[in-house]
């Protein structure tokens, strides 16, 4: 049975912040309420407020200055990059790709996934797991994460490869729209079956690269985490889709 579940309290302030930013209310180049202001105004805690603001530091949209407090930026700027994972995982179509449709099923949402859709661990969430190939070789495992609302009333439950791509298929059958990307990257070594998946020899690591899209007010619609053969260290960036 679909259902949906409240996202936590820091992210909903975070999201109410940020729509401000985006508004204007909260211009670039000034200072934010102070901690004691927001946690008056929204009528939350303190520790609520601190997430919400780490948060949003983290993703680009606040920043700390010394001695005057923390101040707004505005968008993340836009960052070009030659190969854009999260593009190319919201827009691949799977009828058309070259590689595999391993896997479509409701999974128990991953940690990492669970953090960035604000959803408790123990939630149920949708996986479209792909395996893309080159020259019948796999070269990349793509696992993507829906959260159960907003599958209902589209096609990515169906087992059969989907067209068009993601971003594609909920912005007409759901009416939201994307608006920018957060990829996190980091190096690990693969869990058993994505190691087979991959052909990987034991000991190689893996580049996983964490792709969140979120829409305008901040909301993460879709998580997918592109597996790939890598040994770099961790960064983050943001970028808009259109």
């Amino acid at each position: 049975m679909a259902y949906e579940v409240e996202a936590p309290k820091y992210v909903r302030l975070a999201q109410t912040i940020q729509s401000r930013i985006e508004d204007g209310a909260y211009a670039p180049g000034t200072r934010v309420p102070s901690e004691n202001q927001l946690v008056q105004a929204f009528g939350v805690s303190r520790p609520t407020v601190v997430r919400a603001l780490e948060l949003l530091k983290r993703d680009g949209w606040l920043e700390s200055r010394q001695g005057y407090g923390t101040i707004v930026r505005g968008r993340p700027a836009v960052v070009e990059q030659k190969d854009r994972r999260g593009v190319e995982a919201l827009a691949r179509d799977e009828s058309q790709s070259q590689g595999r449709l391993i896997a479509v099923e409701s999974v128990p949402v991953p940690v990492r996934v669970a953090s960035a859709l604000g959803l408790p661990k123990r939630a149920q969430v949708l996986m479209r797991r792909f395996l893309v190939e080159e020259d019948g070789e796999p070269v990349e495992l793509v696992s993507s994460y829906f959260p159960a609302g907003l599958v209902e009333g589209t096609e990515l439950a169906d087992v059969e490869p989907l067209s068009g791509g993601s971003r594609a298929h909920l912005e007409a059958r759901k009416k939201v729209r994307f608006d920018h990307v957060t990829e996190r990257v980091s190096a690990r070594l693969p869990e058993a079956g994505e190691a087979e998946l991959l052909d990987l020899p034991a000991g190689i690591p893996v580049l996983s690269v964490l792709v969140i899209a979120h829409d305008a007010a901040g909301q993460a619609l879709q998580v997918s985490d592109v597996l790939l053969p890598a040994d770099r260290q961790e960064l983050e960036d943001t970028y808009r889709l259109n």
